[in-house]
């Protein structure tokens, strides 16, 4: 994977991250760790958009978030589980997954 791809995936961990941040943090320094979060993520998402078709990168970045999210919510904070919630999941990453596959670098001229 290259290192706009590896940005990309980066900042999805941050957006779960900043995410479940805003439904569970109740503190000051939770809200700070949210807010950071959301910086870094939007930071490296505009990096990567930078050399990377900015389309593939937000539905990337979304997917990763919204996965992930869903993910979190079930497995950390006992959201309950639902084989139809999995399978859309699946469903999603497929698409991810796919989108990043049929698109390279080549799409898209670096911005300066």
């Amino acid at each position: 994977m290259n290192r706009n791809w590896t940005l990309v995936f980066v900042a999805g961990l941050f957006e779960i991250a900043w995410v479940s941040g805003l439904k569970h943090a109740n503190g000051v320094w939770s809200w700070l760790g949210t807010v950071a979060a959301i910086l870094i993520s939007m930071d490296l998402l505009i990096r990567a958009s930078k050399r990377l078709p900015v389309g593939t990168t937000y539905a990337v970045f979304t997917g990763i978030g919204t996965a992930g999210t869903v993910l979190i919510e079930m497995v950390v904070f006992g959201e309950p589980f639902k084989i139809a919630k999995l399978l859309l999941i699946l469903l999603l990453l497929a698409g991810v997954i796919g989108l990043k596959v049929v698109t390279g670098e080549q799409g898209s001229k670096e911005v300066r």
